[in-house]
């Protein structure tokens, strides 16, 4: 059976309605990227640090444990911001079926669309800063020995 020009006026009007949720979406899966690549890097260089901690001592050693324990909290902040982010995903794409099912079906789900969307966006939000802390945890820990700088003492 052929849908009736109404109903695929409202099909159509659904999937312009849902045309910025998938943008969103697109965004999203950028930031999952960097994230994922960042949580990569952080955790091969713990790995490195982890394969020569046992045979330091001294200093260095001193310097191995203080930045295992920074590269321990970038991991944690790195993985709450990608599992936050991924929710948010989710929730968007509940946004999108919810659009979808309301559109089909003619039920009143605006007001559940639009928690659900504020849901994805909070999410978003805490990702978000997630990802600026442990940017500046890194940016803090990233210290430079003077004696490398080759300054003049």
């Amino acid at each position: 059976m052929l849908l009736e020009t109404t109903d695929l006026i409202g099909v159509t009007r659904t999937i312009q309605l849902s045309l910025a949720p998938v943008f969103l979406l697109t965004g999203i899966a950028g930031l999952l990227n960097v994230l994922s690549g960042r949580l990569a890097r952080v955790i091969d260089r713990a790995r490195k640090l982890e394969a020569i901690h046992a045979d330091t001592t001294g200093d260095v050693h001193k310097r191995h444990v203080g930045e295992l324990r920074v590269l321990d909290r970038r991991i944690s902040l790195v993985s709450h911001a990608i599992f936050l982010c991924t929710a948010s995903a989710i929730a968007v794409c509940g946004v999108v079926c919810l659009l979808f099912f309301a559109g089909l079906t003619g039920y009143q789900l605006a007001k559940l669309i639009a928690l659900v969307f504020i849901l994805a966006t909070l999410l978003l939000v805490v990702g978000l800063v997630m990802f600026a802390i442990e940017v500046r945890v890194a940016t803090k820990a990233m210290q430079i020995r003077r004696e490398l700088l080759e300054h003049d003492q």
